[in-house]
């Protein structure tokens, strides 16, 4: 059996879907899934031993200038992979109008969520095969529901597992223990302050733990340098693609991270994590997996300073520290004060 799985965005998004995969692979060892996903995602796919191809979409760009894009040679060739091979299903695990318009461009059967179930109602019309899936369900364990329901298998009672092999990234044991900060995200509310990333790095290097900082854009890179100023230990990295990124990752120790996606790709690789929640909640969304914690402002005690964001003031560093040092090894435990 081969399925074609429309999943184009985002990281957290694509990320989710991984586990659903591992369940139908589970149930139909025989199955091949090819993925749709964007053009700058098209490396996580690849990393489930059950995906053969995966078709590469720039819907992002594309719609700055459809009429332009519909004529062209790109538009062209992403059809043609389209319709390279014959799909017993397409599944489209998205439910945007979007993923529907892509599935629609496949003749082959078409499942996804049921116009009860879906993000954007009119995307159910695209489906030949709906099906019903709680929306107050965390977005894996719906994903995982939509395969088990369109793929004829119960839907499995034990976690998600994301199938993702870590030796591909990383072959060598860290010679040190090491935290990874996710500190770059898409909006100024969901940023962790400065001065608290500062207060933990300075804590952590202290007792002898590399601090690592990844960054992804230009104020990503300057914000890691602010963290890092005068910290011996903390070390900004070298511009990284997702490949290189996981491979940082899989050696951590422990990874801090904002609401980010690739916070999901840490939980991906099942490295303990301390995720960080100001203005959204964990509950549907939140990084999934084992050795996970969440950590909400809103849970905090109150306290007189105010940072910026000053959503985030009350989860302060130390509450941080309080939560990260049981993910720490033995050897590299923050000692109580």
């Amino acid at each position: 059996m081969r399925v074609l799985i429309v999943k184009t965005s985002s990281m957290g998004d694509v990320i989710h879907t991984l586990p659903a995969i591992t369940d139908a692979q589970r149930a139909h060892p025989s199955i091949q899934f090819d993925w749709v996903v964007e053009e700058g995602f098209a490396e996580i796919p690849k990393w489930h031993p059950a995906v053969d191809r995966v078709i590469p979409v720039a819907i992002r760009r594309w719609r700055k200038n459809i009429f332009k894009t519909m004529g062209s040679v790109e538009w062209k060739q992403f059809r043609t992979q389209l319709r390279k091979h014959h799909y017993d299903l397409v599944i489209d695990a998205q439910g945007l109008l979007k993923s529907a318009w892509v599935s629609r461009l496949v003749k082959a059967p078409t499942a996804g969520f049921d116009k009860h179930s879906v993000r954007e109602r009119l995307a159910a019309w695209a489906y030949q095969h709906h099906y019903s899936v709680p929306k107050a369900m965390h977005a894996v364990e719906r994903t995982r529901l939509l395969f088990a329901q369109a793929l004829d298998y119960p839907k499995p009672e034990t976690k998600g597992c994301y199938g993702v092999d870590r030796s591909r990234f990383c072959s060598s044991t860290p010679e040190s223990a090491n935290v990874v900060f996710l500190h770059g995200t898409t909006r100024h509310d969901k940023h962790y302050p400065e001065n608290y990333w500062r207060a933990l790095a300075q804590k952590l290097t202290s007792e002898g733990i590399r601090v690592r900082l990844p960054w992804g854009n230009e104020a990503e890179k300057e914000r890691a340098y602010r963290i890092s100023k005068d910290i011996s230990g903390a070390e900004v990295l070298p511009k990284l693609n997702l490949n290189g990124l996981a491979g940082v990752l899989g050696q951590a120790t422990a990874v801090v991270a904002v609401d980010t996606g690739l916070g999901h790709l840490s939980a991906a690789l099942n490295i303990p994590s301390v995720s960080l929640y100001g203005p959204t909640s964990p509950a549907l969304v939140g990084a999934y997996g084992e050795n996970q914690i969440h950590l909400c402002a809103s849970d905090c005690e109150p306290v007189t300073q105010v940072e910026d964001p000053a959503v985030f003031s009350p989860l302060t560093a130390e509450v941080l520290l309080s939560a990260l040092e049981p993910l720490l090894p033995l050897t590299a435990a923050i000692p109580s004060e």
